[in-house]
């Protein structure tokens, strides 16, 4: 849930993660676990128009779930593919299928979201299915430091703002219309996000976090009532979309989590992340708006209640929490290949999450 699939620099700004080379061959280099390198050429070569071998593939750093490779050819041009992690028992969790669909189905729409040219689900090219996206020109805003280096105030605002009304008009969409009637049920959104993530965490289980436990109880015990269904994107925040130097949304990412459900739990994560009690917090640096003027243009914008946000931001707290104990689980299995220092201070941050929910809903 937490990829970096492109962005690129502008005079002055800092080097770009996912910048296409600017001239010369790129040099044939092993291949990171799980890409084989001839077999997703040959794939690339009969399914994406315009491709010139050979093939450079890099893991792009932040990947905590699926996992993301920039592909480069020898005319520097460049693709993401998406794959499962390594090794996962939340199978479920990592339909890259279901993903491209959602992608293909809102292209066509107002929502902002890379173009896919292509879907393989044959394991044996490379251990499991995948699907190509086009890289996006834009950044990708991950923490505090690149939001100072990469966009002056004004432009953290338009972005801000442009997060919002794009949030909006995901949930404006007709999931009949688009094609994605089918992609979930409708009615008990909350209800079914409390089993499957307390299951999935269960699954995962590393230690005792009684918070998380209590928490649990008192969200199952006054869920608001659901209003009309709408698309759910599962984890909206300002580091999962591709953005202009100016604040514009050029794409929206990571759609793994998508469903039909409650729109107010994108609110409330949303929320979650702008003023999340670990890490970078958008809602701190100076030209982004606070949660309360986003919300209320979220409100303006979709035109509806936000009175019950209380409960959305600790389903949000609670959520997040749960997910990251089960990424954790999933790199100590080795999932995410090689170690990472920034992950070890997840179990920190999923303890005060679970806290920050038992507060909400006390």
């Amino acid at each position: 849930m937490f990829p970096m699939v492109g962005r690129t620099a502008g005079p002055g700004q800092r080097p770009a993660v996912g910048i296409a080379p600017t001239g010369g061959t790129v040099a044939a280099v092993s291949a990171p676990q799980g890409i084989d390198a001839a077999k997703v050429t040959a794939w690339f070569e009969a399914n994406v128009d315009g491709v010139t071998p050979p093939l450079s593939f890099e893991l792009i750093a932040g990947g905590r779930s699926n996992l993301t490779f920039r592909v480069t050819d020898d005319a520097g041009r460049q693709w993401a593919l998406r794959r499962p992690p390594l090794s996962s028992v939340l199978a479920s969790a990592h339909d890259v299928g279901r993903e491209h669909k959602i992608i293909s189905a809102l292209a066509p729409t107002d929502v902002p979201v890379a173009p896919t040219p292509g879907m393989c689900t044959d394991e044996d090219v490379t251990g499991a299915p995948f699907y190509v996206m086009e890289f996006v020109d834009g950044l990708v805003v991950r923490d505090d430091d690149a939001a100072r280096a990469d966009l002056d105030e004004a432009g953290r605002r338009r972005a801000a703002e442009n997060m919002v009304d794009v949030l909006a008009t995901i949930h404006a969409q007709d999931p009949d219309a688009i094609g994605l009637g089918d992609l979930g049920k409708r009615e008990g959104y909350i209800e079914r996000q409390l089993r499957r993530w307390k299951g999935q965490w269960e699954q995962s289980k590393m230690r005792e976090l009684p918070a998380l436990d209590e928490a649990h109880e008192r969200l199952a015990a006054s869920v608001p009532e659901q209003g009309p269904a709408a698309l759910v994107h599962g984890d909206y925040r300002l580091d999962n979309m591709i953005i202009s130097p100016q604040g514009d949304v050029n794409a929206v990412l990571d759609w793994e989590l998508c469903t039909l459900g409650d729109p107010l739990a994108d609110v409330g994560l949303l929320s979650v992340y702008w003023d999340r009690p670990y890490g970078g917090s958008p809602g701190r640096v100076p030209g982004f708006p606070t949660i309360e003027e986003l919300n209320a243009r979220y409100a303006e914008r979709s035109g509806r209640s936000l009175e019950n946000l209380d409960f959305y931001v600790a389903f949000g707290s609670w959520k997040l929490a749960a997910i990251i104990e089960g990424v954790y689980a999933r790199y100590k299995a080795g999932a995410y290949g090689d170690s990472d220092p920034e992950i070890e201070n997840l179990p920190s941050a999923a303890e005060q999450l679970a806290e920050s929910a038992l507060q909400k809903t006390r």
